[in-house]
């Protein structure tokens, strides 16, 4: 009898540490609707956000990190939770927000304008941004709205880019996902990390990219993969997200903000995704 309750003594603590554990280590999702009166504009966005930390910060004994996920085009902001995760785990409170709308006019290109013609996108991009950020401050105080990791896929990686130029003080890293069209600042004092893709279809705009010199000067680094441009969301295969993750956690991680070469990661078109200082 009593080995019995010995035993099951055992197995009660096997669970109550497992559950700690999972408990510890969860991500709180959830979804909100915010209305932007002054533009007549409804702006939802998603938290990703790991459960203990946002406890932590609630209790006033620390400070949430934010990440702002800015989707591309005809992506919904909801399909990035594989970097709102990693971002979460991270403990950071990863913000992804709708930027687009049924009712918004098609994305168009425009050849000799200034980013071939769709400031007004960026522009609305980054409205919606600082209407949320305004939003979030009132729900969770207790978070840094004033060093933004700032993520992006292709027009979010340009919403990205140009709200880091936009606020360049209130910038701590960018990463972005083969944004074509606004360019990289050479001169800012926070790191950058772009992955590019292997795509014939998308092709990025002369001086987005700096040269190699300028690059390894400013903090710049870049992954050239052997990925396609629509791959990179949740809609890709599990080997492209896993190595965009891979990379990131590493960038993340690091306190200098960059990355050494990835030897290691999965071919693809005939390329091995490597990244520069």
């Amino acid at each position: 009898m009593t080995r019995g309750i010995t035993i099951l003594l055992a197995l009660c603590l096997v669970v109550a540490g497992a559950y700690f554990t999972a408990s510890k280590w969860a991500i709180r999702h959830q979804t909100l609707v915010f209305y932007d009166a002054s533009r007549g504009r409804p702006v939802a966005v998603d938290i990703a956000v790991r459960r203990d930390k946002e406890m932590q910060s609630e209790a006033g004994l620390s400070i949430l990190p934010v990440a702002i996920i800015n989707h591309g085009n005809t992506v919904r902001f909801t399909e990035y939770s594989f970097l709102a995760n990693v971002l979460a785990v991270r403990g950071y409170m990863a913000v992804s927000i709708q930027h687009d709308l049924d009712s918004d006019a098609p994305l168009v290109t425009k050849v000799g304008e200034l980013y071939v013609g769709r400031l007004p996108v960026y522009e609305r991009g980054a409205a919606n941004i600082d209407f949320a950020i305004s939003k979030l401050r009132e729900m969770q105080p207790n978070a840094d709205y004033d060093h933004l990791t700032m993520v992006g896929h292709s027009n979010g990686g340009d919403i990205s880019v140009y709200y880091a130029r936009l606020h360049p003080d209130h910038i701590s890293k960018v990463v972005t996902l083969d944004n074509l069209r606004v360019p990289f600042m050479v001169h800012a004092k926070f790191k950058t990390l772009t992955f590019r893709s292997h795509d014939p279809q998308f092709k990025t705009d002369p001086g987005v990219v700096p040269d190699q010199a300028d690059c390894d000067k400013a903090g710049i680094t870049v992954v050239r993969t052997g990925f396609q441009h629509t791959e990179m969301s949740d809609r890709g295969p599990e080997d492209v997200k896993e190595s965009i993750t891979a990379s990131l956690d590493k960038f993340l991680d690091d306190n200098t903000g960059s990355i050494t070469p990835r030897t290691t990661a999965p071919q693809r078109s005939g390329l091995v995704a490597t990244a520069s200082k």
